[in-house]
């Protein structure tokens, strides 16, 4: 039965854009306002809109949501094979974190980078590699947009501080980074390694050994990157469903409220009482303090 809707809900929405009332680029009805519309269960209108997503009808915009993608024709036109400048690589890793921040790192492909580009996606693997090499690159320039200051601090936990809210910046200010970069095996660029080389210096005469020293340094990042993993999960959800946290926490209300009201959560139920609302930034703030204090009882 969901199945059968939801292809009815995709046919009617094909259809409306096929007749004009989307244009390219324009926003179709959220997953609320299609489970108003068809009186359906939010999984149904979410499965709606991701067979015309896999069918190339709809792309997932970060920060608007469901959009009509641009049709062939109305795409930029790709140069002849051999026609026009070679982009520099500096051309394709700006390119390519456009697309990312805008759109989340599943639309990020090499042919994608080339259509934006205008150029044969062959022409690409003159200047990178591979997809690898690419996410790489444009992990060290995203790293570089927040340069640590010049002057060093004089205490250990102020330019901890620095580095994690910079850290914290570079990853607000691109939410794909987080998921792309690993902990086991990190990429080694030097943007970064300068956060590193800024935490190491900064613990230095305190009597830690080198080991120690560098474990405190993975773990105040592992922090601040674990935080910042939210940030893509959440923008991909909101693309895909039109719901803002908010607006999911309200639709879920009900669940929320039913659960607690049996008395088994009685602390859960002065929550949901008092409206709570998630401020990552805030949130981010008070665990980062919270580990830096607990750094005193190892560092002087």
């Amino acid at each position: 039965m969901t199945e059968t809707t939801s292809a009815r809900i995709a046919a009617d929405l094909r259809s409306r854009i096929a007749a004009g009332e989307f244009a390219p680029g324009d926003r179709v009805p959220s997953t609320r306002e299609l489970t108003r519309r068809w009186g359906v269960a939010m999984a149904t209108a979410t499965r709606a809109l991701s067979l015309l997503q896999d069918e190339g009808v709809l792309r997932s915009v970060r920060g608007v949501g469901t959009v009509v993608a641009v049709r062939p024709s109305s795409a930029r036109p790709a140069r002849r094979r051999g026609a026009g400048p070679s982009p520099a690589r500096d051309d394709i890793v700006r390119a390519a974190i456009t697309i990312a921040d805008a759109e989340g790192p599943a639309t990020l492909s090499m042919r994608r980078i080339a259509a934006d580009l205008g150029i044969p996606t062959m022409t690409l693997y003159q200047h990178v590699a591979s997809k690898d090499e690419l996410v790489t690159l444009m992990i060290d320039r995203a790293f570089g947009e927040e340069p640590l200051p010049a002057q060093a601090s004089p205490h250990w936990r102020e330019a901890l501080e620095i580095a994690a809210r910079l850290e914290w910046a570079v990853f607000r200010r691109h939410p794909w980074l987080a998921p792309a970069m690993s902990l086991t095996r990190p990429q080694l660029v030097p943007s970064a390694l300068r956060y590193t080389e800024w935490v190491l210096a900064a613990l230095d005469g305190l009597g830690l050994d080198p080991d120690r020293a560098f474990n405190i340094h993975i773990m105040v990042f592992s922090y601040v990157r674990g935080m910042a993993v939210n940030l893509e999960s959440e923008a991909q959800a909101e693309a895909e469903s039109g719901l803002t946290a908010d607006e999911w926490m309200d639709a879920h209300a009900g669940t929320l409220t039913s659960l607690a009201a049996g008395g088994d959560f009685p602390h859960v139920r002065r929550i949901s009482v008092l409206d709570f609302d998630l401020d990552l930034d805030a949130l981010f703030e008070l665990g980062l303090r919270c580990l830096l204090d607990g750094l005193r009882g190892v560092l002087p």
